[in-house]
């Protein structure tokens, strides 16, 4: 019976390195690494402590389907530094940007950072790994929801906890 739950465990322990490893890899192949990650459990933490703006950049329609409690949808296509300079001039705030994975958001942090902003983080894994670690979302009615949009199918291989929507 030892031997069974070792072997068990075991297997756990390699899938999830494996995954993190395979993520690990997606997100160096699209991003550049030029702004630094934070971890879903990090951020749940620093919401608790401090003020911090957190910032959704995926297209509206996936922000309805389910974002992050507090967080403000921003976009993609259409984002403008100019518009977000106006309207966040405290270039000092804690500010971290999600999407589904951490890629569109590197790109947007980038400009933040760019811009002057000093505290900037990615968050890694997005909107998936924070599903995945069973923090709750939301849709636009601010009701908790199983769904979480992945922008496509390719990406929902990355929720392992809730319904994709894309």
């Amino acid at each position: 019976m030892k031997k069974i739950i070792f072997n068990i465990l075991l297997l756990l322990i390699t899938f999830s390195a494996s995954a993190q490893k395979n993520l690990d890899q997606t997100l160096k192949k699209h991003n550049k690494n030029n702004v630094p990650y934070i971890s879903v459990t990090e951020l749940s933490m620093l919401q608790s402590q401090e003020n911090v703006l957190i910032l959704d950049s995926r297209e509206l329609k996936e922000f309805t389907v389910s974002h992050i409690e507090t967080a403000t949808n921003i976009g993609y296509d259409y984002f403008s530094i100019e518009d977000f300079l106006e309207k966040h001039p405290n270039k000092k705030e804690v500010i971290v940007v999600y999407c589904t994975l951490g890629i569109r958001s590197e790109t947007i942090a980038d400009q933040l950072i760019k811009s002057g902003y000093s505290n900037v983080k990615n968050l890694y894994g997005g909107i998936c790994e924070w599903k995945n670690k069973k923090f709750k979302v939301l849709d636009s009615t601010e009701t908790e929801t199983k769904n979480v949009h992945t922008f496509n199918k390719e990406w929902s291989k990355w929720l392992k906890k809730g319904t994709p929507v894309f």
